[in-house]
Formats: C-alpha cells, sequence, structure tokens
C-alpha cells in the first residue's frame, strides 16, 4: 500500500525474466515524475488475475497483515479473481500471520499520525522529511519504518505531496486489511517466510498458520526486520530459490 512497488524491486530482480516459470504482472506503473503515481492507485485483488496461462505464485507482504478473519488467502483469491483454487500453485507469506498482532494493528494510527502533519511550502525536500521523522517519532518509535514512510513524501510542482491517497486508505482501510471468514484451507505448498527481528509473526501464531495451510513451511531470517526482502536480500532470494526448485 505504501510504495510497496519500488521497495519490491530489487528483490525481483533476483528471479530472471527470462525463465519459463516467470512473468510479470503490472500493478502500479510510476510516470515520468520521479515515480510519483498522479492517479489513483487501484487495490484490488481482481489485479492479482494475470493473463499468464501458468499458475501463479503469490508472494504477500503486509497486504493481509492485519485481519481478525484470516481463513483461506488461496480461496478468496479464487472468488475474487475467478480463479480456481488448485490453480494457485504456490504461495509465499513474507513475515504475515492469520493471526492479529500488535505490530500491525498500529497501521491505522501511522496513517492518522501522517494525515495530521502539516509541512510549510517553503521548506526543502530533505527539511521536511526531517520534520515529519521528528513528528512521527512519537507515534512510530522504529527507525526503519519512518524511514520507509518518509519515502512517500514527494515535492510536485513546487508543493509537497504522498505518494500514495491517505484519504483513501484511512476510509477503507478495515475493507483492506480484515477478510471475510471462511473454513477452507489451503493444500499446497506454502512457505512463511519471517524476519527474525520482527514480532508480527509470534511463535503462538504458527499453530493456527499450519492448520490453514497444512504442507506450510517456516522459515526465518536472522537479522531481518518485516522487510526480509530489503535487509537480507540474497537469504531472501536463496529461500525463495530453494522454495522453487
Amino acid at each position: 500500500m505504501l510504495r510497496w512497488a519500488r521497495a519490491w524491486r530489487l528483490p525481483c530482480r533476483g528471479l530472471d525474466p527470462s525463465s519459463p516459470s516467470f512473468s510479470r504482472v503490472p500493478v502500479a506503473p510510476s510516470s515520468s515524475q520521479g515515480g510519483t503515481e498522479p492517479r489513483p492507485v487501484p487495490l484490488s485483488y481482481r489485479l492479482l488475475d494475470g493473463e499468464a496461462t501458468r499458475p501463479p505464485l503469490v508472494f504477500l507482504h503486509g497486504l493481509f497483515g492485519c485481519k481478525n478473519n484470516f481463513n483461506s488467502v488461496a480461496k478468496a483469491l479464487a472468488q475474487q479473481t475467478g480463479r480456481r483454487p488448485e490453480l494457485v500453485e504456490r504461495l509465499i507469506a513474507v513475515d504475515i500471520s492469520p493471526v492479529e498482532s500488535p505490530s500491525s494493528l498500529n497501521f491505522p494510527n501511522y496513517i492518522a499520525a501522517i494525515r495530521a502533519i502539516d509541512i510549510p511550502d517553503e521548506a526543502s525536500l530533505s527539511s521536511a522529511r526531517k520534520l515529519v521523522g521528528e513528528k512521527l517519532s512519537c507515534v512510530i518509535q522504529s527507525i526503519s519504518m519512518r524511514q520507509f514512510l518518509l519515502t512517500n513524501l514527494v515535492e510536485v510542482d513546487g508543493r509537497f505531496t504522498w505518494r500514495v491517497n491517505l484519504d483513501a486508505l484511512a476510509q477503507h482501510l478495515d475493507k483492506i486489511l480484515n477478510f471475510p471468514p471462511r473454513p477452507e484451507t489451503y493444500s499446497g505448498p506454502a512457505l512463511f517466510l519471517l524476519g527474525g527481528n520482527s514480532q508480527f509473526v509470534l511463535p503462538s501464531h504458527h499453530p493456527e498458520i499450519r492448520r490453514l495451510f497444512p504442507r506450510a513451511q517456516m522459515q526465518t531470517v536472522p537479522n531481518a526486520s518485516h522487510w526480509v526482502h530489503s535487509d537480507c536480500p540474497q537469504d531472501f532470494m536463496a529461500a525463495v530459490r530453494d522454495f522453487l526448485a
């Protein structure tokens, strides 16, 4: 939701686009103005329904990070996109859990704090980001989280704006973070790749993960935060390649 495409650009280069199993699904193309998207970016599960004939490999990171009713990601994807659940060949969940965690519950507070900040027009981009970072420090203790959020602040035509539609996110956050309850499980191969320094997936979550994903593999990347792919890209790509081998 918050500049995910740019954050994932580097590790995805580790997958060879020329390989038979690789295909790109463009979601939010950037404009020529430094990557700022001038029109609303669609947030729809139907975007996952590409035209490729091969079964998709689904990466989940953050989108399903806070949910009271997380039961079957594959079944929900099938319902929204028209795919049969057996056509989701494999699933990789990067540091997310089917159980509500304190880390993910903070997201609405982050959005509210960002929207409340007033930035002087005469400020430079660097000073504006410094100002916003200082104000957010009261709400967001994690330095890496603040730095990530600050990458969404840009200057366009002499004024400061955010790369994402904060009003839309605030208004519809409950729809994004929650999922309708379903009793089904996903029987395909699933990799849950966890950050060793992250609190998004706790040991107490593992039984529910294995109930919903009977074939789940649990793997922890030491020294990685919630952004496993950014903190430890080599370890991340090695885990993905091993899972796909």
